[in-house]
This record gives structure tokens, C-alpha cells and sequence, in this order.
């Protein structure tokens, strides 16, 4: 099994993806150099396309998955490589710059490394894969877009376009030593609550304020025991309330002399269990509906409350001798390390890609601190990363 590669093309190739905005929904700069640096690497343009999936995603996006075909040297199963695309608002203008063993950002936003960084690893894996005609079965190589705002490109990609790959490998996380084989499921929620508005000095008790039944559900949720970590009767999972305001991102309330009318929440429940994750939202769609009954104007009349909730990703858990977890065992040996095996509370396009199928781990190509101004791409664990997805991409050969 051969895993050297050039380390300086792979750096230079991560420093050039930094430096490219493509924040969620935006990728179509980012696909568009990608794409030039897989035909730079010897991928014929007949073999790499955008798929649809931007059409069917339910918010505003700029281009499709990316999603690469190569044939295999050997004969055997297709397997899938993957990443995404996307990197969240806070990285947008984002200069790398290296410091020591570590790239950062030079200014005040994020770096992009969260996944930029499982780019350059894949596209480098590609390179030199074609450059020194290393054995290898079909290839599916998937970049999807919009993850980091609900792992809609994950959700939305079909299945017949991958070519039906038995197993598969995210790129995405910190270490490449960790192998990923579970997380968690998520549902998102939000709620409107419609009350009445009366001036407050005048008439108050005309007036139903959906500001205190907004706030008499939340204290009734943390009271039961259904906010942040959850654990009820041997089940665990966590929840959150996120935005709180009124109409179109306006605060709630337009001024103190008035009843508030109107307030829109939203909010998250996970958990590694599928049923006790609807559990923590039922909870939340309860507490609103009791509250918008307790808050009444004069005549008894209460508010209306609208409560939506949608599944986000469900939850997974592979079994450790599943043939995708034993292949990236043995492929971490081959590159030098006994892997961790571990699960996550966060959600990831391997939920989905499980949910269509496709046994996937993730495993990461350095990224630490992500999704704030002090992240950075770890040098030393992003070559790891490019050194294993080698060695996970010639398992077949041995």
C-alpha cells in the first residue's frame, strides 16, 4: 500500500480552498474551483457534475452537489468519499494564513477549515490517486452543499447518482484518528403565538400578551426538567430555544405601552434515540399550548399558538464489526494508528447518508475551534487525514 503524497500540493490546495468565500447556500464559487482543481489533477469533465438537488432544497441555493465518478482499477464495490462544501457565515472574507503548525484566520472572522479542509483532502486524495495509478475499486466522490444549515444537500441527494456505494467515508471533524460511527437525531422547531394588543396603560386586561405566554412555556419546560440536557426514565438527549423575536426578525414587542401580539420562537431537540427525540419536542409543543391558555384578556379569550416541528437528520449508530467500521480499522493501522471509535451529539451527512443506505464513519482532516474566530486548521492532523483517506481508498487492493 503506497500513502506518500506531495505535502506541499496538499497544503497549497487547502491554503487556495481557504481563501474562496462559500458560505452556506453560496457555493457555487467554491464548486466552481473545486471543480478546476479535480480536472487540474486529471479527472476527465465527463466525470464531474451538479446534480439537482439545489431545485428540491427548500432555501435558496446557489448550485447543486458536487459529485465525481471514477472508474475503479480494480474490480469490486463502489465506494464513497465525502465532504461538504459549505462553510458558515462567520467565515465569509476569511485570509489563511500559517502560524507555526497551525493555519488560522489573519482577521476577525472564522477560518473555513469546517470544510475546506475535507476539500483539499479529497481533492488530494484524487490527485494522488490518478498521479501514481495507485489500485483502487469505483469511486464515488460526493460535495454536498448547505450542511452547516441542516445537512440539506445530505438530505436531498439521490441515491442513483452515487452509483450505489456500499460503504462510505466523511471527511469532517477534527482528528483522523477518530472514527465517528454514530450520532445523534435532531428535530428543529418553532412556534408563532398570536395574542392581542391593548395599551398597556390604559387597558391592559384587553390585551393577551404573547410575550408572557412565550415566557410561561419556557418556565414550565425547564421546571419539568425538557430543557438543555434531558434525561428521562434511562433516556437522554438535550434541547435548546434558539431565536426569540417578533415578525420578519423584529424584536418582540414594538414599544412598553403596548401589549405584545405576536413572538416567533424556535428551537432543537436531540437525541441518540429517535422516539425520545419527538418526546423533548412534544414537550415544548404541550408547555406552548397550556400557556396560550392561561394568558387571557377580559373576556377569557387566550392566545393562538401554532407549533411546527420537522425532522432534521435521524439518528445512527453502526455496529462495530460492520464491514465499513472494520475497513476503517484496518486502514487506520495501515496509516500508523489504532483509531478511537466514538459517536457524537452533533448531526452529521453521514446521518443521512445512513438513512439512504450507505454505512458511512466520518472521520476528521484537522479542523479545531470550528464556528468561531479562533479556529484552525491543525497542519500535522489535516496530512493524517490525507495519508488515511489513502489508505481507506486502497483497502480493496489488500
Amino acid at each position: 500500500m503506497q500513502l506518500d503524497f506531495h505535502r506541499d500540493q496538499a497544503l497549497a490546495r487547502l491554503m487556495h480552498f481557504l481563501s474562496i468565500d462559500g458560505v452556506t447556500g453560496q457555493e457555487a464559487a467554491i464548486g466552481k474551483v473545486v471543480v478546476q482543481a479535480l480536472r487540474d489533477a486529471g479527472v476527465p469533465r465527463g466525470r464531474i457534475r451538479f446534480d439537482d438537488a439545489n431545485e428540491r432544497i427548500p432555501l435558496p441555493t446557489q448550485t447543486g452537489n458536487l459529485i465525481v465518478d471514477l472508474p475503479g482499477t480494480l474490480p469490486g464495490p463502489r465506494h464513497l468519499f465525502m465532504t461538504h462544501l459549505d462553510t458558515v457565515p462567520l467565515c465569509a472574507g476569511a485570509k489563511p494564513v500559517k502560524k507555526g503548525t497551525r493555519i488560522v484566520s489573519a482577521g476577525d472572522t472564522a477560518l473555513g477549515g469546517d470544510n475546506r479542509a475535507g476539500c483539499a483532502c479529497l481533492v488530494t486524495l484524487v490527485a494522488t490517486l490518478l498521479d501514481k495509478k495507485l489500485p483502487h475499486p469505483p469511486l464515488t466522490l460526493l460535495f454536498t452543499v448547505r450542511e452547516e444549515s441542516g445537512l440539506w444537500g445530505a438530505r436531498y441527494v439521490k441515491f442513483a447518482d452515487l452509483h450505489e456505494p456500499v460503504m462510505g467515508f466523511n471527511v469532517d471533524g477534527r482528528s483522523p484518528r477518530d472514527v465517528t460511527l454514530g450520532a445523534v437525531g435532531a428535530e428543529r422547531w418553532s412556534v408563532e403565538i398570536f395574542g392581542k394588543a391593548a395599551h398597556a396603560g390604559v387597558h391592559p386586561e384587553r390585551g393577551v400578551s404573547a410575550t408572557m405566554v412565550a415566557a410561561l412555556a419556557l418556565a414550565d419546560v425547564q421546571r419539568r426538567g425538557w430543557f438543555g440536557k434531558v434525561k428521562k426514565k434511562g433516556l437522554e438527549g438535550t434541547s435548546n430555544v434558539g431565536p426569540f423575536g417578533g415578525k420578519n426578525g423584529s424584536c418582540a414587542g414594538q414599544a412598553t405601552n403596548v401589549v405584545t401580539d405576536y413572538v416567533s420562537l424556535q428551537g432543537e431537540s436531540r437525541s441518540h434515540d429517535a422516539r425520545f427525540v419527538r418526546a423533548i419536542t412534544r414537550a415544548y409543543e404541550d408547555a406552548f399550548c397550556r400557556a396560550g391558555k392561561k394568558v387571557v384578556d377580559n373576556e377569557s379569550r387566550g392566545a393562538k399558538v401554532h407549533f411546527q416541528a420537522r425532522r432534521d437528520y435521524h439518528p445512527f449508530r453502526l455496529k462495530d464489526s460492520s464491514p465499513v467500521v472494520r475497513t476503517a480499522q484496518e486502514a487506520a493501522r495501515a496509516a500508523g494508528w489504532e483509531p478511537t471509535l466514538r459517536v457524537t451529539n452533533g448531526g452529521l451527512d453521514a446521518n443521512w447518508l445512513v438513512r439512504h443506505g450507505v454505512p458511512t464513519i466520518t472521520f476528521g482532516p484537522g479542523q479545531n475551534n470550528p464556528h468561531t474566530v479562533d479556529e484552525y486548521v491543525d497542519i500535522e492532523q489535516f496530512l493524517e487525514s490525507c495519508r488515511y483517506a489513502l489508505a481507506l481508498a486502497q483497502m480493496e487492493a489488500h
